[in-house]
């Protein structure tokens, strides 16, 4: 079977993101029952429905491709082509109303990210990129905008209480206070502000891959940087700590302060 091309990959992951965002839209904010995971993160009928219509889509479409998702595990992961699921990424968010939770969908190909969406449903706004071309937002092309000083930057992270290591929560400290601003609760938002140059940097810990996956293609294709906290390319095995910089000058500055040494 002919592998397929970009662009029927991108229509099929076009594709998921519609179907996923029919069915979270229909629960927003409907006081839908709320379950507790075994790490006691919340979960809801809309994360697994919006998940498991992912996966029945994928499974139709390319049946031998791999799929990660978060609520219901690995299918194929040494495949060719992995297909990475975050159903609602921000349940939390979701759960109380505030529309800034999305949908994250990526696709790794031999280990490498080759596209990316960050689907926010209730907001209509969509980020998609894919390797080797530009970043798109509702369908128009966006950019990281220049920052060549970390004390002129925007920063945003999820919370500040995902630094839970002594190390990582004293990095996170440094690289606050050296920056103009720093915000949080933004969840995948945040990689959407920064690749369309409104947001300089996000620094996070202890996720997932399906927590970041599906925004590797879209910070490159924006003129973004994207790595692990050490400068690594961010792959399924990777530590869960994520580093973001639309300014390339922005991104080595940053990981020079995380790692103790002045940006």
């Amino acid at each position: 079977m002919a592998a397929p091309d970009l662009d029927e990959l991108l229509r099929l992951a076009a594709l998921l993101a519609d179907e996923s965002g029919a069915i979270i839209q229909r629960h927003f904010r409907t006081g839908i029952a709320v379950d507790d995971k075994a790490d006691l993160t919340p979960v809801t009928v809309a994360d697994r429905q919006a998940e498991a219509a992912m996966r029945r889509i994928i499974e139709q479409h390319v049946p031998a491709h791999g799929i990660i998702g978060e609520e219901y595990g690995p299918e194929r992961p040494d495949a060719a082509y992995v297909w990475v699921l975050d159903p609602i990424d921000g349940t939390k968010s979701f759960i109380t109303g505030k529309p800034l939770f999305g949908t994250l969908i990526g696709l790794m190909h031999e280990g490498r990210a080759l596209l990316g969406v960050v689907n926010h449903p209730a907001l209509g706004e969509r980020w998609v990129g894919a390797r080797g071309r530009p970043t798109l937002f509702n369908g128009r092309p966006v950019s990281a905008r220049p920052c060549e000083a970390l004390a002129k930057a925007a920063l945003y992270a999820t919370s500040p209480y995902m630094f839970t290591r002594k190390a990582d929560a004293a990095a996170f400290e440094r690289v606050r206070k050296a920056v103009k601003l720093a915000g949080f609760g933004c969840d995948c938002y945040q990689y959407g502000l920064l690749a369309s140059g409104t947001v300089d940097l996000v620094i996070e810990a202890g996720l997932a891959a399906y927590d970041y996956v599906g925004v590797i293609a879209v910070i490159e294709g924006a003129g973004g940087v994207i790595t692990d906290w050490r400068g690594r390319p961010l792959g399924l095995e990777s530590d869960g700590r994520v580093a973001a910089a639309g300014d390339p000058r922005a991104h080595t500055q940053l990981l020079a302060l995380i790692a103790g040494k002045r940006g």
